[in-house]
C-alpha cells in the first residue's frame, strides 16, 4: 500500500513540472542589416523523466525557427524593418502543492484528466524583405509622376514632373520629366501647350532619349488640332532627320504642305525665284509617297496645285493649252477624283476628308479649263460640286462666268440671285454685281445696267477707301491682324457696330477667302480658346507655377502665329485692294460704255422722230424637265430653291442670237 502510495506522488510530481515548464516565446522572422551571416544553433533535446502515458495526448511546442539575413535588402537605400529578437522565456513559477483528487475514482488513479489539453504555440510570423533595388529619392519622385501619368491623374502627373524640372539639382532627370509632362497635357486636351513641350525636348537634337518618339507625337497633335498649320515649322525644322517608317509618308505630306505654304507667301512678297524652289520641292516630295497610300492624294492635289501655278504664266489661253504644266495639273486633279471616290471600308474621318479634297479637285479643274477657255469643260466640272457643301457658292460664282462666256445669261443670272439672296448676305462676292452690269449692258439694258453699277459702288467703293487707308499705314504683319482680330472680337460679343466697323467686317470675310490665313486664324482662336479653358481647372491646377509657365508658352506661340498670319493677311489685302481697284475701273469703263450707247440710241430716235427701238420683246417659255416644278420668283426667297434659279431674259438686243446651247458632258466634247 505505501509503495502504490510513493508511485502516485511521483506521477503527480512529475505531471506538475511538465505542466508548469516555460513555453518557447513566438520568433519573427526579420532581416539582418548587418551583412553578417549567423551560424545556425543546432537545437538541443530536452531530457525528460519518463513518466507513465496518458490516454490524451499532449501538443508538442512549435521548434524556434532562426534568423535569416537578407543581403539584397541590406544594400538597399530603402531601410529595412529591424529583427526582431526572440523574446526571453518567463521564469517557471513555483510548484504548487496538488489539490486532493476531486474524484478519486477517475482512473482509478486518483488523477483529473478531464480538463483541457494545453494549446498549440502559435506558428512563427516572418516577414518578406523589400526590394528596392538602389532606387534614389529623386528618381522615386519621378517614378511617382509616372505613376500617376498611368492612373489616368493627368493634372498631379503634370504639376510632379513641373516639379522636377523646376530643380536644376536634377538635370539628369529633366529629359524624361518632360516628356512625361508632354504626354500629360496631350491627354488633357492642351494640344498647343503639349507641342511646346515637345518642341522643347526636339531642340536637344536627336542623340536625345525621347527625340524619336516626340516625333511620333507631333503627328498625333496634327490630328487633334483643327488643322495641320501648327506643326508645319516643327516637322521643316527636322527635314533632314529619320522618320519612323509608319509616320514617313505623313511627314512627307507635311513637309510637302509646308513648301507649298511657303512657296505661295513668297510670291506675293515678290519672290518668284525663291518661289520656284519650294514648289519643286513640293512636286519632290509628292513622288515619293506610293500611290496606295493614304496620304497620296493629299500630296498629288498639292503637286497639281505647284504646276498650275506654274503653267499660268502663260497669258495667252492657246499657249496655256499646250503648257506641259498645265496639262500635267489637270491630270494630277483627275488622279485625285479617281482616288478619293466614295467607296465602302473608309472610316467616317477619312471620308470626310476624301469628300472635301474631292471638291477642290473638281473646282481646280474647272478654273484651269476656264483658263484655257475651255467653258464647257469649266462647267462640267463645277456641275460636280454638291450643293450646300463648302465649295458651292464659289462654284455658283464662277460657273454664273463660265454661263456667260458661252451666251448662257439666263443660268448665269439665276445664280446671282442666289448668291444676292439675304442667305449669304455676308459673304464677299464683288466681281458679281459687274458680271450682272455687264449682262444686261449686252442686252442692251442700259439703264438696269447703270443702276447696278451704281449699288457697286456704293457698296464698295467706302471698302476700297478704308483698305486702301489701311494698307498705306504700313504696319507692322502682326498689326494687320489685330485689325481683322478686333472685327472677329465684336462679331463673337454681339457688339454694336459702326458703319467703319461694317466695312472692316467685310474687310475681314475678304481676307478669309485665304484658305492658308483662315487655316492660320482657326489655330490663333484654338489656341486662345486653350489659354480661357485654365480657368475651368482646378484650383490646384490653375494657380500652380505650372499654369503660369504653361500660359507664358502659349503668348509665345501665339507671338508667333500672329506675326506669320499678319504677313499673309497684309499680302491678301495687298492682292485684294488691286483687285477691287481693277473692279471700280472696270465699273467705270461698263458705265462710260452705256452712256454712249445711250447717247447713240438717243440720237438714233431723234434722227427716226422718236420711232427706233433697239430693244425688242423675247419669246421664252416657262416649260420645265419632268423632275423639275416651275414657280414664279416674285421676290421671296426659300431655303430648298437656292442654286435653282433661272432669270428669265424678256427683252433685249434685237440682234441677240436666240439659240441658247445646253450645257455638254465633258465626255460628249
Amino acid at each position: 500500500m505505501m509503495r502504490s502510495f510513493r508511485l502516485i506522488r511521483v506521477a503527480v510530481v512529475g505531471l506538475s513540472l511538465a505542466w508548469t515548464a516555460p513555453t518557447f516565446a513566438q520568433s519573427f522572422e526579420g532581416l539582418d542589416l548587418s551583412g553578417q551571416s549567423k551560424k545556425k544553433k543546432r537545437p538541443t533535446k530536452k531530457k525528460k523523466r519518463p513518466t507513465r502515458k496518458a490516454r490524451t495526448d499532449k501538443a508538442k511546442p512549435a521548434p524556434v525557427q532562426d534568423e535569416a539575413g537578407d543581403d539584397d535588402a541590406a544594400a538597399s537605400s530603402i531601410e529595412a524593418p529591424t529583427t526582431v529578437a526572440p523574446a526571453e522565456a518567463a521564469p517557471a513559477p513555483a510548484p504548487t502543492p496538488a489539490s486532493p483528487p476531486a474524484n478519486t475514482g477517475s482512473m482509478g488513479m486518483g488523477l483529473d484528466l478531464t480538463q483541457e489539453a494545453p494549446k498549440p504555440a502559435a506558428p512563427t510570423m516572418s516577414f518578406d524583405a523589400v526590394d528596392v533595388s538602389g532606387k534614389t529619392a529623386d528618381r522615386q519622385r519621378l517614378d511617382v509622376a509616372v505613376s500617376l501619368f498611368k492612373n489616368d491623374e493627368y493634372e498631379k502627373a503634370s504639376m510632379a514632373a513641373h516639379e522636377l524640372l523646376e530643380d536644376p539639382k536634377l538635370a539628369g532627370l529633366h529629359t524624361e520629366a518632360r516628356y512625361v509632362l508632354a504626354k500629360s497635357l496631350y491627354r488633357m486636351g492642351m494640344y498647343h501647350s503639349s507641342l511646346g513641350e515637345f518642341s522643347k525636348i526636339l531642340s536637344l537634337g536627336p542623340s536625345t532619349k525621347f527625340f524619336k518618339t516626340s516625333l511620333e507625337w507631333l503627328f498625333f497633335i496634327s490630328r487633334k488640332t483643327k488643322n495641320e498649320t501648327v506643326i508645319l515649322d516643327e516637322i521643316a525644322r527636322h527635314a533632314n532627320q529619320e522618320f519612323p517608317e509608319k509616320y514617313r509618308n505623313e511627314f512627307r505630306y507635311l513637309l510637302a504642305r509646308y513648301h507649298f505654304v511657303r512657296g505661295r507667301a513668297l510670291d506675293q512678297v515678290g519672290q518668284p525665284e525663291e518661289a520656284d524652289k519650294s514648289f519643286s520641292e513640293v512636286k519632290r516630295l509628292a513622288l515619293t509617297i506610293p500611290r496606295t497610300d493614304p496620304f497620296f492624294p493629299r500630296a498629288k492635289y498639292l503637286e497639281g496645285l505647284s504646276s498650275f501655278r506654274n503653267g499660268s504664266r502663260q497669258k495667252d489661253a492657246a499657249a496655256k493649252r499646250a503648257n506641259g504644266e498645265m496639262l500635267a495639273a489637270i491630270e494630277a486633279m483627275k488622279e485625285v477624283v479617281r482616288l478619293t471616290r466614295p467607296v465602302a471600308g473608309k472610316t467616317p474621318e477619312q471620308a470626310k476628308a476624301d469628300k472635301s479634297l474631292r471638291e477642290l479637285a473638281f473646282m481646280q479643274l474647272a478654273r484651269t479649263h476656264y483658263g484655257m477657255q475651255q467653258n464647257r469643260f469649266a462647267l462640267f466640272y463645277l456641275g460636280k460640286v454638291e450643293r450646300g457643301n463648302t465649295q458651292w457658292l464659289e462654284s455658283l460664282f464662277e460657273s454664273a462666268w463660265a454661263n456667260y462666256r458661252v451666251g448662257q445669261y439666263e443660268q448665269a443670272l439665276g445664280n446671282l440671285i442666289t448668291l444676292s439672296s439675304p442667305f449669304f448676305r455676308e459673304e464677299y462676292f464683288p466681281e458679281a454685281l459687274i458680271l450682272k452690269a455687264v449682262i444686261y449692258y449686252e442686252n442692251c439694258r442700259y439703264r438696269e445696267s447703270t443702276s447696278i453699277l451704281g449699288d457697286f459702288e456704293r457698296t464698295y467703293l467706302p471698302v476700297h477707301d478704308q483698305l486702301e487707308a489701311l494698307v498705306k499705314k504700313n504696319m507692322e504683319a502682326s498689326e494687320y491682324y489685330s485689325v481683322l482680330a478686333d472685327v472677329q472680337k465684336k462679331n463673337k460679343e454681339g457688339l454694336e457696330k459702326n458703319e467703319t466697323d461694317l466695312i472692316l467686317e467685310r474687310i475681314l470675310r475678304l481676307a478669309l477667302t485665304d484658305q492658308d490665313l483662315r487655316k492660320t486664324n482657326d489655330s490663333i482662336l484654338e489656341l486662345e480658346a486653350e489659354m480661357d479653358a485654365f480657368a475651368n481647372r482646378a484650383d490646384t491646377f490653375k494657380y500652380s507655377e505650372l499654369s503660369k509657365s504653361l500660359l507664358d508658352g502659349l503668348k509665345v506661340q501665339r507671338t508667333a502665329l500672329i506675326s506669320k498670319a499678319g504677313i499673309m493677311a497684309k499680302g491678301k489685302l495687298e492682292t485684294e485692294l488691286v483687285a477691287l481697284k481693277q473692279l471700280l475701273a472696270n465699273g467705270l469703263r461698263i458705265k462710260f460704255e452705256t452712256t454712249t450707247k445711250e447717247k447713240e440710241f438717243l440720237e438714233e430716235q431723234l434722227k427716226a422722230g422718236g420711232r427706233t427701238a433697239i430693244v425688242k420683246k423675247y419669246k421664252y417659255s416657262v416649260a420645265v424637265q419632268d423632275d423639275q416644278l416651275y414657280w414664279p420668283y416674285e421676290g421671296e426667297y426659300w431655303r430648298d430653291e437656292l442654286g435653282t434659279y433661272q432669270y428669265t431674259m424678256t427683252k433685249g438686243c434685237i440682234e441677240r442670237d436666240t439659240a441658247n446651247r445646253n450645257v455638254q458632258s465633258a465626255e460628249a466634247m
